[in-house]
């Protein structure tokens, strides 16, 4: 509950990958694990994929937190970033052609894209894929984890990637091993934060993936997710640089491009407004 009485949440979804909004840019207090494992759950609480904490910044419109189900951080979401655009935008008054928003991942540009209900998709600066960062197996060996053997599992062969957050993409897997494997590969020993696991068919015109995203399991989308699975098949010479690539997920499609370079891969995707309401009392729990 926030110090200033009755505090309410704002439920959106970016493909299905839903999340309950807080605009904490008044208190700039942050909830707490606990405060995100029961508003997420589904049969006890509001019910979502994760919690977008807005906080205030010096550099951006905003500071969003991104809280997963299992009260984990995560240092990025393009999903919630969508999430958390449309409502900063909507509830601004205005409508600016570009807002930065700071997140783990540094401050990223925002570009909304209007309809007749305010912001009804945001193209993103994602800002670079890294193949070497303390978050993936390379942050130990110093070299990039390419179409490599993951050990442990014999036969698979996978692509350790960061978008702000880690990835491990699985090229040609089957998609209907994501709930199998992927509990195991979150966890893999390489990957000292734990791993999004991204199964991925490529197709003539783009991706088709199904993600098992840390500390959610199975996803209708991760925004982050279509990212790195794109820099995976570009880096494979699977897919052409530059140009807007198709990533279809479960929950629908996202549009990504990768420049050849890696240095700001862009995403572009709709987002929705679901519900609003009051945010339950935990203080008795």
């Amino acid at each position: 509950m926030s110090s200033l009485g009755t505090e309410f949440f704002f439920k959106y979804h970016g493909l299905g990958n839903d999340f309950i909004v807080l605009d904490r840019r008044k208190t700039g207090t942050d909830i707490d694990a606990e405060t995100s494992r029961v508003l997420c759950d589904r049969r006890t609480g509001i019910g979502a994929d994760g919690v977008l904490s807005l906080l205030p910044s010096d550099v951006g419109f905003a500071k969003m937190v991104v809280h997963n189900a299992d009260g984990g951080i995560a240092e990025m979401c393009g999903n919630g970033l969508r999430c958390a655009v449309k409502y900063l935008v909507d509830n601004s008054g205005e409508k600016p052609e570009r807002i930065e928003v700071e997140t783990g991942a540094g401050v990223l540009v925002c570009t909304p894209g209007y309809g007749r209900d305010g912001v009804a998709q945001v193209e993103l600066s994602m800002g670079p894929a890294r193949l070497v960062a303390p978050n993936l197996p390379s942050g130990a060996s110093g070299q990039p984890f390419l179409d490599a053997p993951v050990p442990g599992h014999s036969g698979l062969r996978g692509s350790a990637i960061s978008m702000g957050n880690p990835h491990l993409v699985l090229l040609d897997q089957p998609l209907e091993d994501a709930g199998r494997l992927g509990p195991a590969l979150e966890r893999h020993s390489g990957f000292p934060d734990r791993t999004n696991v991204e199964f991925a068919r490529v197709d003539k015109d783009g991706l088709t993936v199904t993600v098992w995203e840390r500390g959610c399991g199975l996803t209708q989308a991760c925004g982050t997710g279509a990212c790195a699975a794109a820099v995976a098949a570009v880096l494979a010479q699977r897919l052409p640089a530059d140009a807007w690539l198709r990533v279809t997920l479960p929950g629908g499609d996202l549009h990504i491009r990768v420049p050849a370079d890696l240095s700001d891969i862009r995403l572009r995707g709709p987002v929705a407004f679901v519900f609003t309401g009051v945010v339950p009392d935990l203080s008795g729990r």
